[in-house]
């Protein structure tokens, strides 16, 4: 109600028209690839038998929010870029921004729950159908979920309830935290410290939980002595622990670290990779590296 600014305008975009097409085609491709990649992968989850498990049914939320990720700011983005429609309103910014914090928050918590499973499948294989049960699998989904939307509604209030009553251009291609807090006409510090202390305490944790995880396994195969257990194992965590090496380091970037250090041009950068790129190659990391899941896509390409 103090703010002044009816609307917001992205500048993160080239004005240059040739610049303005290639970029246009180049992210409508990546977009395209990202939508058929994780459809295909929630497609063969679904329908193949093979991979109704714990594991795959969190790699199914993990591609639903794959698929949420870049919906949610890149045709925005291609409007603008096709139609020089760079005009954002306040409750449009305030939806997008909500929307994108909920699902990279959930994105976190879930790759935690799948480091979990790892871990108990790979240090407590013959307990595993009993420690991971269905019940558990749902109740752990629906927790992430429902954590992801807190941190956002948390963040979003925060960043939308100060004042906003003179400049409106936007140095990012969608509503970001440190974009947005820039362009206040009030204090912001205090909802800094805020915002910091919340997102280090749950990325902290999560990442702790994560790392916990992977010494335990790893303490599990150092103390086997048996032929394949390396590759085994890796084959287990290899492309879970490539895409959370990938995702924790971009967000990490973004927004673990005070306004102060706010870098347009570098954040750009950093956004595209977990906005874009980072949704585009999960579902390849999963498929390439999964010997379960390239049968189940052989399968509904044949059937197809």
């Amino acid at each position: 109600n103090l703010s002044t600014v009816s609307e917001f305008v992205f500048v993160g975009l080239s004005d240059a028209p040739e610049i303005r097409l290639l970029l246009f085609v180049l992210f409508l491709l990546i977009y395209l690839a990202t939508m058929a990649g994780n459809i295909t992968l929630l497609v063969a989850i679904s329908t193949d038998s093979h991979l109704h498990s714990p594991m795959y049914f969190f790699l199914s939320n993990l591609a639903l929010l794959d698929l949420l990720c870049p919906t949610i700011t890149v045709p925005k983005m291609l409007g603008a870029l096709a139609l020089e429609h760079k005009e954002i309103s306040f409750s449009g910014c305030l939806l997008q921004h909500f929307s994108l914090i909920a699902v990279v928050g959930t994105e976190i918590f879930l790759l935690t729950v799948m480091a979990y499973d790892r871990y108990v499948a790979v240090c407590h294989p013959l307990r595993y159908p009993s420690v991971v049960s269905t019940k558990l699998c749902a109740q752990l989904a629906l927790g992430t979920w429902a954590v992801g939307l807190l941190n956002s509604l948390l963040h979003t209030s925060l960043v939308f309830t100060l004042s906003f009553c003179g400049p409106n251009k936007i140095q990012q291609y969608y509503c970001d935290i440190p974009p947005v807090l820039a362009l206040s006409c009030s204090s912001t510090r205090s909802r800094e410290l805020v915002i910091l202390l919340v997102a280090g305490v749950l990325g902290s944790g999560a990442c702790v939980v994560t790392v916990v995880s992977y010494i335990y396994i790893l303490r599990e195969i150092l103390s086997r002595d048996s032929p394949g257990i390396w590759h085994k194992a890796f084959s287990t965590c290899g492309s879970h622990l490539t895409v959370v090496c990938l995702f924790y380091g971009t967000t990490i970037c973004t927004y673990v670290r005070p306004s102060f250090t706010y870098s347009p041009h570098r954040d750009r950068v950093v956004s595209m990779l977990y906005g874009m790129l980072t949704p585009l190659l999960n579902p390849i990391i999963y498929s390439l590296r999964n010997k379960e899941v390239k049968c189940a896509l052989r399968r509904v390409i044949s059937r197809v």
